[in-house]
């Protein structure tokens, strides 16, 4: 995406896994590809653009992003000039099945699931996130 992939063969089949793997959790969620998107950079990270509303702020959209240092979590869509609004974060691994990403997508918007902390996890290496996408996806 944007062509900011690293160019290194490592980083190549990340930018794989984690495409394969952000387009298993859209399929999970019935979220078609052109909803989806991932970046490979300084930090790699992906995007599923969801067609639910949250009740705080009904008149927006709500995104699933992940980040290779924070997981998944559930976010309002905002405009580049305004700060993100953090519904709610998914616990756990940073890479979790499909099936338990879709659950926390589900359970927060029907307001079974509002937890706005997230830990603060050790660095991943990337091969190892790899690894772990190749597991649950």
């Amino acid at each position: 995406m944007l062509g900011l992939e690293d160019p290194t063969p490592r980083a190549v089949g990340f930018s794989q896994r984690l495409a394969v793997y952000v387009d298993q959790v859209a399929t999970a969620l019935g979220v078609p590809p052109e909803a989806i998107g991932c970046e490979v950079s300084d930090t790699a990270t992906a995007y599923v653009g969801l067609e639910r509303r949250w009740t705080a702020r009904p008149d927006r959209d709500l995104m699933l992003v992940w980040d290779e240092h924070l997981g998944w979590y559930l976010a309002v869509e905002t405009t580049p000039a305004e700060p993100p609004v953090i519904v709610a974060y998914l616990h756990g691994a940073v890479v979790a099945p499909p099936d338990v990403v879709a659950r926390f997508v589900r359970d927060t918007t029907a307001g079974r699931h509002v937890n706005r902390l997230r830990p603060v996890l050790p660095p991943t290496e990337r091969t190892t996130l790899a690894d772990q996408m190749a597991t649950v996806a």
